[in-house]
């Protein structure tokens, strides 16, 4: 298993007693030190959960060694299956240690034991993009703006040094104490992935979660990860500003229809004409697409470039009706749905 200090040891987490044990050895009663744990000998005190999947849990820890609250990936060898523990894993960890970047969160050591791997990353403290979504219905123009720029930098970052995502979505965009963007979850990220010759590889690993998915992605196809990474953030911009998803994953074969239509936007709330022509840019064809340069170039990102930005369109082309709506409704979708295969 890659990634620095890695290491074999029997001791897990929360199996031990916290406090010394007492044994009677000739009459007189002594108390013996429990043994540390392997994450206590790393400088790491373990707390509370903040998520958990099947075969994984992340929770928060104090770390002397880092000075500060941090997050811990504890996955599972017994009941995660045996093709992430020997690609997606490895690979996970492989992507991460070389990627620094302000807007993503920061890999910071991992740990391997008998039983589990624990991956120690930042700890982001205001809870996820999604978690906002759901608290303020939707997100104004303008903190949209400042976040959606934040992901694309991120995005970009990382497909200059030949690294994929292949997972961004709401739950996945963390915030920090100061309510900046921070890309998580590597779990289906790939590196190696920059062109030779100007010819991009393709993947056929169908990853990620159906209400993101580029329409290559739903149809089965090999496919440019660059490209399918830049729709999913298309999605993520639709859900800030109207605070619901723009395609419905509970059917998939409604929703592989949907994905290659125009998309279509509710009239409530009210979104600038630049905001939705950006998003229609994204949400777009293969050979429409836009690309990364445009999007950081586009004139709802650049508002001082642009004096319509603030324009609002009382009657959006497309409009969807207030039925749609209930039934889209960001809060009821399933947002956790992974695949990895297309049939």
């Amino acid at each position: 298993m890659p990634g620095p200090d890695i290491r074999a040891d029997e001791n897990v987490h929360g199996e031990m007693s916290s406090a010394p044990t007492a044994t009677v050895h000739s009459g007189v009663e002594t108390k013996t030190e429990r043994k540390l744990t392997v994450l206590e000998t790393h400088g790491y005190v373990l707390g509370r959960t903040i998520g958990s999947g099947s075969y994984a849990t992340v929770k928060v820890a104090n770390s002397d060694r880092h000075n500060c609250q941090v997050a811990i990936k504890i996955i599972s060898k017994f009941q995660a299956p045996g093709d992430y523990l020997k690609k997606f894993l490895p690979r996970e960890i492989e992507v991460v240690k070389g990627l620094k970047h302000e807007n993503l969160i920061r890999f910071l050591q991992a740990i391997e034991t008998t039983h589990r791997v624990y991956i120690v990353m930042e700890y982001a403290e205001n809870g996820s993009l999604l978690d906002i979504i759901r608290k303020d219905q939707h997100i104004d123009e303008s903190r949209g703006r400042r976040w959606f720029r934040q992901l694309v930098e991120a995005v970009d970052y990382c497909h200059e040094r030949g690294v994929v995502h292949r997972d961004i979505k709401c739950e996945n965009l963390l915030m920090d104490n100061s309510l900046n963007i921070k890309l998580s979850d590597f779990g289906f990220a790939r590196g190696h992935m920059k062109p030779k010759n100007g010819v991009y590889a393709l993947s056929e690993t169908f990853c990620g979660s159906y209400a993101y998915a580029s329409p290559e992605i739903l149809k089965g196809v090999p496919y440019r990860p660059q490209d399918s990474d830049i729709w999913s953030m298309g999605v993520v911009l639709y859900a800030i500003v109207y605070g619901r998803l723009p395609f419905d994953d509970t059917n998939y074969t409604q929703l592989l229809k949907q994905v290659q239509n125009k998309v279509s936007f509710p009239r409530e709330p009210k979104i600038s004409t630049e905001c939705r022509k950006l998003i229609t840019k994204i949400l777009a064809p293969l050979k429409l697409r836009a690309k990364i340069p445009q999007i950081l170039a586009d004139p709802w990102l650049n508002p001082h470039q642009s004096p319509k930005d603030e324009e609002l369109d009382s009657k959006p082309d497309n409009a969807t009706s207030k039925e749609d709506i209930k039934n889209a409704n960001i809060g009821t979708v399933t947002f956790d749905r992974k695949f990895e295969e297309v049939k």
